[in-house]
């Protein structure tokens, strides 16, 4: 771990940040009338956003169409795993039933009642359910759409949410083909499938309409991934990240997704660190920094995986020993993350000046430059910077060996 940071320069634009455009203007104006000790107390209000921000999915559909193994598919979990929403085909569930994703509590799916039954009627279910807590909804069928699917969509449509349709079990369609004509060309299939649900959407009257094939069982396979790289693209800018810290870890691509959120948040901790000063004795001005060195690099790991119940997660859900994925991960980092280990991280790093682009700084690039490479800015930047990439390294790793992939 250590070395000198990155010199690659992207364009402003490129660069990753939490805030929006009025937010940054402020910033820019905050720290020009009064320097970084004015625009820090707005820069822990953004990072308390986001970690109290709540991302509320709604999961519907009638009995038997596997809305709980949805559910746990999207949180990583298997049905046997604590915290899964129980699966059956009968439904048991006449209220709102509320599962908090087990790393990110504030990342909650919510398994809603079906419509259609006299409590729940088309048109007093939205506000039955209190329809305003959800960001979006997620109508699961399988074999065909129902008449109730396209009442509820209709309700939606008119208070103006998203919501996406999702056809559930579709290696089961599959196998049943199998099984009575033999061979079969899937992705014709899948094709077929996919073109009779659009039909009957637009025939109810639902212009372009998108419909996502999966298998809660197999998540890897068919629309699983685009579903959420879908909803990922429709969700404004903060509920966006933390829904991409939430994914469960199916591909490389996922971890270095959540990787680049999570840069995002490395110059906010080193900017609350940054009035500390130069630092005249090694280690000294370091000391003020070390619960934001350790609180960084412990999010760092539950959002990547690395913590031990999310290694024994997804252990069960690859169906492997965690040990395995366990002796892939070699590195004090996955260890305790205390004051001795980060005196002696910040011991091996070398820490030089990087520019305000670099680090997401922008919309006031002076601020990158009254940093020399002695403060407590750069030295927490480095470190956390350097911690980030190596435990990104290691989750990778991770998926590799639970996957046997790198795609």
């Amino acid at each position: 771990m250590g070395g000198a940071s990155s010199s690659k320069q992207v364009e402003p634009s490129e660069t990753p940040t939490f805030f929006t455009q009025e937010e940054l203007i402020k910033l820019k104006s905050t720290f020009e009338t009064g320097g970084v000790k004015n625009i820090k107390p707005l820069i822990q209000q953004k990072l308390t956003e986001l970690d109290n921000t709540e991302l509320n999915i709604a999961v519907t559909g009638e009995a038997g169409t596997g809305k709980s193994t949805f559910i746990n598919a999207m949180r990583g979990l298997k049905y046997s795993d604590e915290g899964a929403a129980e699966v059956g085909n009968i439904e048991t569930t006449t209220e709102p039933s509320r599962y908090p994703h087990p790393s990110l509590p504030n990342v909650c799916f919510w398994d809603l009642p079906g419509i259609g039954t006299r409590k729940f009627e088309a048109h007093k279910y939205l506000k039955a359910v209190q329809f305003q807590r959800y960001d979006f909804f997620i109508i699961i069928a399988d074999c065909r759409l129902r008449e109730n699917d396209i009442k509820l969509v209709k309700e939606i449509q008119k208070m103006g949410k998203n919501f996406y349709f999702v056809r559930s079990k579709i290696d089961n369609d599959l196998d049943s083909m199998r099984k009575q004509r033999g061979n079969i060309n899937d992705k014709e299939e899948l094709k077929d499938i996919r073109k009779n649900h659009v039909s009957e959407l637009r025939e109810a009257g639902i212009p372009d309409p998108s419909v996502f094939l999966v298998s809660s069982l197999y998540p890897k396979k068919y629309d699983f991934i685009l579903l959420n790289e879908t909803l990922e693209h429709d969700l404004p800018n903060v509920k966006k990240s933390i829904f991409v810290l939430a994914l469960p870890n199916l591909n490389i691509g996922i971890v270095q997704k959540k990787s680049e959120v999570l840069k995002k948040r490395v110059w906010m901790l080193a900017t609350l660190s940054g009035t500390v000063g130069a630092i005249p004795v090694p280690g000294v001005s370091l000391a003020c920094d070390i619960s934001i060195l350790i609180g960084g690099i412990i999010h760092f790991r539950k959002c990547l995986g690395l913590d031990d119940a999310s290694l024994q997660r997804l252990a069960n859900r690859a169906d492997i020993p965690v040990n395995k994925m366990k002796a892939e991960l070699k590195h004090p980092l996955l260890g305790e993350i205390n004051k001795d280990l980060i005196t002696r991280l910040s011991l091996g790093t070398a820490v030089v000046a990087v520019s305000a682009v670099e680090i997401g700084l922008y919309a006031f690039p002076v601020l990158g430059s009254i940093f020399g490479a002695g403060s407590s800015f750069l030295m927490t930047y480095t470190i956390l910077s350097d911690a980030l990439k190596v435990l990104t390294e290691h989750a990778e790793r991770v998926v590799k060996v639970a996957f046997l992939t790198i795609k």
